[in-house]
């Protein structure tokens, strides 16, 4: 997972959000935009990653009182500030006194949730779901705090209600990280097992956006599961060619798909040379201990 606050478009707002990786594993690192720009003398802002172009979507504020809100609108982004230059302390000392500018900011409650969630420790991460509940309970319409709602629960093992927050903000037209919901909701099937509607959820990714890379890395793997070999081969050749006009090596997750289809399309040559590449360039990777273990034993048990 990688936070990511980017810099309001209004100054009245502000944005940050919550995504899985591409690999699907969620990773305890913050990602910083350095996007710093003057601010009643203060700097705005970092970032969680996913999030888009665009600044808080809820509740429109600029009807709110101006001087409240403002004041906890500017604290909230120094503390997003501060997360980025990981002083987590720092950070929660602004958000309180955004907490005490104006008691019903709904941002600076799902950043608390977010800055609890990654400090990581027991007592935090029952907290965090506090602050997360609270941003809601102010603005239903708060869709990034849903995503970031969503990717805790995840967190914490909780699938199922992970996945309507999920639905609402990965339905929600409009909304500036749409995809990443739908992705985020995608994963989380998976998570429970459910293939079927993990499908559903990438293809909806898709909709929105043909190039997402985490959508066709899931879709290749369910594809193959279900031997819908031609299918999972369009994609996986996508996927590759996207690499490669990039200049940058296979992962390793891309080089074990590969290896899986020419399993299953009976080419020993394109295997050989895969499983070559993943054993020599990523040793240490799960995908490379599997090929491994399959290579034991190649009449046993299917790769996966």
């Amino acid at each position: 997972m990688i936070l990511v606050w980017f810099l309001p478009q209004k100054s009245n707002q502000v944005s940050f959000s919550i995504f899985h990786q591409p690999n699907g594993n969620i990773m305890k690192q913050f990602v910083v935009i350095a996007l710093i720009t003057t601010l009643l003398t203060a700097c705005q802002t970092t970032t969680t990653q996913t999030s888009v172009g665009g600044a808080y979507q809820g509740t429109d504020l600029s009807s709110r009182t101006t001087d409240k809100s403002e004041l906890a609108r500017v604290r909230t982004a120094m503390a997003a500030q501060f997360i980025g230059e990981r002083k987590p302390d720092d950070a929660q000392k602004q958000l309180e006194m955004a907490f005490s500018a104006d008691p019903r900011y709904a941002p600076a409650y799902d950043m608390m949730g977010n800055l609890l969630s990654e400090e990581g420790s027991e007592i935090n991460l029952k907290k965090a779901d506090e602050y997360f509940r609270k941003a809601l309970s102010i603005d239903p319409n708060f869709v990034q705090a849903r995503n970031n709602y969503g990717v805790y629960l995840s967190k914490m093992g909780r699938y199922k209600e992970a996945v309507e927050q999920f639905s609402i903000a990965g339905s929600t037209l409009g909304y500036n990280n749409r995809l990443s919901s739908l992705e985020n909701l995608g994963l989380t099937y998976l998570k429970l097992g459910d293939e079927k509607n993990a499908e559903s959820a990438f293809n909806r990714a898709l909709d929105v956006d043909q190039g997402a890379v985490t959508a066709r890395l899931e879709l290749v793997d369910i594809l193959i599961n279900q031997k819908r070999t031609l299918q999972a081969k369009e994609y996986y050749d996508g996927l590759r060619s996207l690499w490669q006009v990039h200049n940058e090596p296979l992962t390793p997750r891309l080089l074990f798909q590969g290896i899986r289809l020419s399993i299953i399309q009976n080419n020993p040559q394109e295997r050989q040379r895969l499983s070559g590449l993943l054993l020599s360039q990523h040793p240490l990777s799960d995908e490379a201990k599997k090929l491994k273990t399959w290579l034991s034993n190649p009449a046993g048990a299917p790769l996966k």
